[in-house]
């Protein structure tokens, strides 16, 4: 026979009470985690468009940075020849390399925008020796006037498999930056390369000012800069964004950069990258 107790009854309420509760409150919960989890969705789409925003502005900053390296000596060539009207074999010279550097700026933009946008550009076998003459060829300025000695050790037959204004866009900074870390004192930049198993391995180093060692693990982060205010006579202001654009292109081809350095004795910034050329790439 059923206990049908005053007190039994009261428990049983109760208990009932209780679980009707708690189910009141796990379904409170539940809609309360919906709520959050929306929420939070929402946010993080708000992020990405910002995002987008973002990284459009960091990537036109960047590109206008690039071209404005090509732009210095066209404008060199360009006066070179305004100013000397007379010595026509000289003003033609002259602005033939004005072309050859307005053709290559633009080639470089297009591969540029192609790696911002996370397009595919297809790599080529290139005569690394050649992708460095070109660029010290763009550079206009010599490089011995500024008191520093270039040593080339590249073989002559090594080819890297790359998009080829992208890797001179990288060598570019890299000798850009040991140049301004070189004056006005002057030193030497080596630049030299060897194959290394599957991978060629480029160096680029100098005997310049050197790195400290808490600034290393920044360095190739957007925006972070250590040349603002230090280098007078260099004409670069340290807009803290072609390391970190050297690395987006590395990156991209499925390589890697790094630098050592010590202060007072110099930089060596190291790049590796696949010999396989048979991929395209692309912005990871």
């Amino acid at each position: 026979m059923l206990d049908s107790s005053p007190q039994l009854k009261y428990k049983f309420y109760n208990r009932s009470k209780e679980l009707t509760s708690i189910i009141e409150k796990r379904i409170s919960l539940h809609k309360f985690l919906t709520d959050l989890q929306e929420e939070n969705n929402a946010l993080k789409s708000q992020i990405a468009q910002l995002q987008v925003l973002a990284n459009m502005g960091t990537i036109s900053y960047m590109i206008a940075h690039e071209i404005n390296n090509l732009l210095t000596p066209v404008k060199s060539y360009a006066s070179l020849a305004v100013g000397n009207p007379e010595d026509r074999a000289l003003a033609e010279k002259a602005l033939q390399k004005a072309v050859q550097n307005c053709e290559r700026a633009s080639e470089i933009m297009t591969s540029m925008l192609a790696l911002a946008n996370g397009k595919m550009d297809e790599k080529k076998d290139a005569r690394l020796v050649t992708l460095i003459e070109e660029v010290f060829t763009c550079l206009c300025r010599d490089l011995r006037k500024d008191g520093i000695v270039v040593n080339i050790q590249v073989p002559e037959d090594l080819t890297v498999g790359a998009v080829p204004v992208q890797i001179q866009q990288v060598l570019m900074n890299l000798i850009l930056n040991a140049r301004d870390a070189m004056l006005p004192r002057g030193g030497v930049l080596t630049i030299k390369a060897q194959e290394k198993a599957d991978a060629v391995q480029i160096e680029v180093a100098d005997t310049g000012e050197g790195i400290e060692s808490e600034n290393l693990k920044n360095i190739f982060e957007s925006f972070f800069t250590t040349k603002a205010g230090k280098n007078l006579l260099s004409e670069r202001s340290g807009a803290g964004l072609g390391l970190a654009f050297c690395k987006k292109i590395i990156d991209a081809h499925g390589g890697c950069i790094c630098v050592e350095s010590k202060v007072g004795e110099g930089s060596t910034f190291k790049i590796t990258l696949p010999k396989s050329h048979s991929r395209v790439i692309a912005e990871r």
